[in-house]
């Protein structure tokens, strides 16, 4: 079975912002129905100059991890002035900030590590 590629080339519609993204490697907690290896799956994010994470919903394993690095990452280039936050633009927002963040990764109390 041959899998679909990803379009090369950035799409020049996105400028002048600066555009974050993170290859998001799902239900890692079923191992043998595999179709894509971790190392494929990495070399086409380094390819794309992406973070690569594998995640399972499930067993709640770096699915939080996910946002929050990639909202870290996002938070890096604002601070750097990279991103610049404008009126009107539906990217990046601030403001309300909470208080409290609840981790769905602290629903599951196991000690099971993912096995991608």
């Amino acid at each position: 079975m041959q899998r679909p590629s990803v379009a090369g080339g950035r799409d020049s519609r996105l400028t002048p912002y600066q555009i974050v993204f993170v290859l998001v490697g799902h239900k890692c907690d079923l191992d043998t129905q595999r179709q894509v290896t971790r190392h494929e799956a990495e070399k086409l994010a380094a390819a794309y100059g992406m973070k690569y994470i594998e995640t399972s919903a499930r067993d709640a394993i770096n699915v939080e991890k996910a946002f929050t690095d990639l909202t870290r990452d996002i938070y890096e280039l604002v601070k750097r002035g990279e991103i610049s936050i404008q009126e009107g633009w539906e990217g990046v927002k601030s403001g309300f900030v909470p208080n409290v963040v609840h981790s769905s990764e602290e629903v599951v109390k196991s000690d099971r590590r993912c096995l991608c």
